[in-house]
């Protein structure tokens, strides 16, 4: 078996935006036990950043916080450059980081979503995500191995419930995805996502209502392990791109 068709990650470098998140902090766990190096993003949650250190480090892989507002371009490129300086160049992307930016419901009005709003959302969601695969993608080309993961939402393919301008950040990952994967298939590069809903220990689902858990078709919400186990057949499955890989319980009956 090749190298390019090799599922074993064991000493690859994996960087994880939001980290500190439900969905973050499980898969960050899930592929350290695989022997994956993490470069560890967060935000805010300086404690949780360090607690998810240590219990990587248990598991015998070498693992550094980075702190980062993701809002910003140039932090963008910090967060980059410091991880090179401190661990090396990223083999595995996760692009997991997001935000809401207010919740309009299904029943909301377009006006309450300024323009401003609307960019702040695109930058923060696609915009990082894009600018960070841009500046892994050179070494993983060089290297002819790389795996790059998108968190989408279901919100993509339906609309959703938050409001348009996350709906609309989350599909804009799609094209995105599509293109790379397309493009750099040849260099032994993989590009998919996951796209979640009503997972639970999450930011977007911290208070869940017992009327939503009863229309789930399996009758429970999500685990963020849940979502890790589908990242981690996406890094380790060389066969797979270009793919979208819905969670949701069987709320949407197929892909989109």
């Amino acid at each position: 078996m090749s190298q390019e068709d090799s599922d074993d990650i064991k000493g690859k470098l994996a960087l994880i935006t939001g980290c500190t998140g439900g969905i973050g902090y499980a898969t960050a766990l899930s592929l350290a036990g695989r022997g994956c190096h993490i470069a560890v993003h967060f935000h805010q949650a300086v404690q949780k950043a360090e607690e998810l250190v240590l219990n990587l480090e248990k598991l015998g892989v070498k693992a550094v916080a980075f702190r980062a507002d993701l809002s910003n371009y140039d932090n963008v490129r910090q967060l980059h450059t410091d991880v090179v300086n401190t661990l090396g160049n990223p083999d595995i992307l996760f692009n997991n980081s997001g935000i809401l930016n207010g919740a309009l419901g299904p029943n909301g009005n377009i006006q309450d979503v300024s323009v401003e709003k609307f960019e702040e959302t695109w930058r923060t969601n696609t915009g990082t995500a894009y600018l960070l695969t841009q500046l892994c993608l050179p070494n993983m080309e060089n290297k002819k191995w790389g795996r790059i993961v998108f968190n989408s939402s279901v919100a993509a393919g339906t609309g959703g419930v938050v409001g348009p301008h996350y709906a609309s950040s989350k599909s804009a990952m799609h094209g995105l995805l599509h293109w790379i994967a397309n493009r750099y298939a040849k260099d032994g590069i993989t590009c998919n996502a996951v796209a979640p809903a009503l997972i639970i220990e999450t930011g977007m689902m911290s208070n869940p209502s017992e009327e939503l858990r009863k229309r789930i078709p399996i009758g429970r919400f999500g685990r963020p392990q849940e979502v890790a186990s589908i990242v981690e057949l996406l890094v380790t499955n060389a066969y797979m791109t270009n793919k979208i890989i819905v969670a949701d319980g069987g709320w949407t009956p197929s892909a989109f």
